[in-house]
């Protein structure tokens, strides 16, 4: 059985600038084809806009609220909220609240730099 905790799980930053804690990925279980992480965003923080040419992705707010933009399109986000985010659509996400943004990622296949383009500077 593979079993992780997030507080054992070290912090590493994306290439869009998020913390996160990759909790079930292939670099540390028996998963190969998706990763899941936990993310955090600072208050008045933002990730840089990109988009993934092979990974799809689902971000669920668990803590603080945000907003999202996908393609020409910007949402407000609050804990309970689900984001479905298709391989090749630019995003980006801000911390709109005034706590610590937290949110889990999915991302299938799992999570790489290298599947990540960065479309602003």
């Amino acid at each position: 059985m593979d079993i992780k905790n997030l507080r054992d799980m070290p912090p590493f930053i994306t290439k869009d600038g998020s913390e996160i804690r990759e909790l079930l990925a292939h670099r540390n279980s028996c998963i190969r084809h998706q990763s899941l992480a936990e993310a955090r965003i600072p208050v008045g923080g933002s990730t840089q806009e990109h988009f993934h040419p092979r990974a799809e992705e689902i971000y669920y707010i668990t803590h603080g609220t945000a907003k999202i933009r996908i393609a020409d399109e910007t949402r407000e986000l609050q804990p309970g909220d689900a984001v479905a985010i298709l391989p090749g659509q630019k995003h980006k996400l801000w911390n709109t609240g005034e706590t610590v943004l937290r949110l889990l990622c999915c991302c299938a296949p799992g999570y790489e730099h290298a599947d990540t383009v960065i479309t602003e500077p």
